[in-house]
């Protein structure tokens, strides 16, 4: 959702440029999958991590622009399955820990023995397993938009609780869902989404993604069309782990904070944010000493959220003493 909600954002004179990359990479981490991996900024700088969102939104030029380029060295690459990364909209051994293994091997190859993870949405529930896996190698953790794979989450979004907000939106989601199959619509979209049929799943997979898109920020509207091919990849990822429950056990992240509370953390949270509703933030930050909850008024969910922008960017600057 990150990538597509950039349309709408506005330069308020807090981004740093966006720069471009002093090296690329095409990383085969086995299983068929070879990931696109870009660094940024300061090759001795102090390392970053970058994990977006989706699962398959992939990485932007626009995600570059949150770090001083003359202090981080910021690491970005697209998820197994998105993004530049090949096979494209493959969810052959794509799953959590896969892509937990992917970020160590991103590392150890890079020669960077620890780093910060900066991550919204599906980007912050990959920080937090990747962290509670590794937590030796991480200096620190930046969310935003925090998901935790729950169930209620996922019933919040697609079970009808935030129709309750949108109904008009939830309508045009549902409509090429016959009405028997409404009661669980990830399971109807992924009968679509996994179908044989390409173009039923090009069909299937651009009101997916609408329906998102729509709830990402608060100025947001629905649009009627998106690239189909980043639409096929991001619907097809997305409905996998969300019929997969994230391939985490219920509240794992929750149950496993004790393995990173000695870590400083910051959460920057929209008040207002319909696709992560704060009360996930809320929980986790709860009892942990080290960390930082920044609820963030009239604001909603997007990275381009403007208030979001501004205080990621502060969150940064103000992370460059960290070591």
């Amino acid at each position: 959702m990150d990538r597509m909600a950039e349309q709408n954002a506005v330069s308020h004179g807090r981004l740093y440029p966006a720069g471009e990359p002093f090296a690329h990479h095409r990383m085969s981490v086995g299983d068929g999958h070879t990931l696109y991996v870009e660094e940024c900024g300061h090759p001795d700088g102090q390392p970053v991590v970058v994990l977006h969102g989706g699962p398959g939104g992939g990485c932007s030029p626009f995600m570059r622009r949150f770090f001083d380029p003359e202090h981080y060295r910021v690491v970005l690459f697209d998820q197994r399955g998105c993004g530049r990364s090949r096979p494209t909209a493959s969810v052959e051994a794509n799953t959590t820990q896969h892509l937990i293994r992917d970020i160590e091997q991103i590392r150890t190859t890079l020669g960077i023995e620890s780093w910060l993870l900066f991550g919204g949405s599906w980007g912050a529930t990959l920080a937090l397993a990747y962290a509670q896996a590794h937590p030796g190698h991480v200096r620190g953790l930046i969310l935003r938009g925090v998901f935790l794979g729950m169930q209620e989450e996922l019933d919040w979004f697609y079970g009808g609780g935030v129709a309750r907000f949108f109904p008009d939106y939830w309508a045009q989601f549902c409509k090429p869902v016959p009405s028997e199959e409404r009661g669980d619509m990830v399971a109807a979209y992924h009968r679509r989404l996994f179908s044989d049929d390409t173009t039923l799943q090009g069909r299937f997979a651009v009101p997916w993604l609408v329906w998102e898109n729509a709830l990402a920020g608060l100025q947001s509207s629905p649009v009627s069309h998106a690239p189909p091919d980043y639409a096929r990849a991001f619907a097809r990822l997305e409905n996998h782990y969300f019929i997969n429950r994230c391939f985490l056990d219920e509240g794992q992240l929750l149950r496993d904070r004790h393995r990173i509370q000695h870590l400083p953390a910051v959460i920057v949270q929209g008040r207002y944010d319909m696709v992560c509703p704060p009360q996930s933030a809320w929980r986790l930050a709860e009892s942990w000493d080290k960390c930082e909850l920044r609820l963030v008024p009239a604001s909603g969910h997007a990275l381009s959220e403007p208030r979001i922008t501004v205080e990621l960017v502060n969150v940064m600057n103000g992370m460059r003493d960290l070591g």
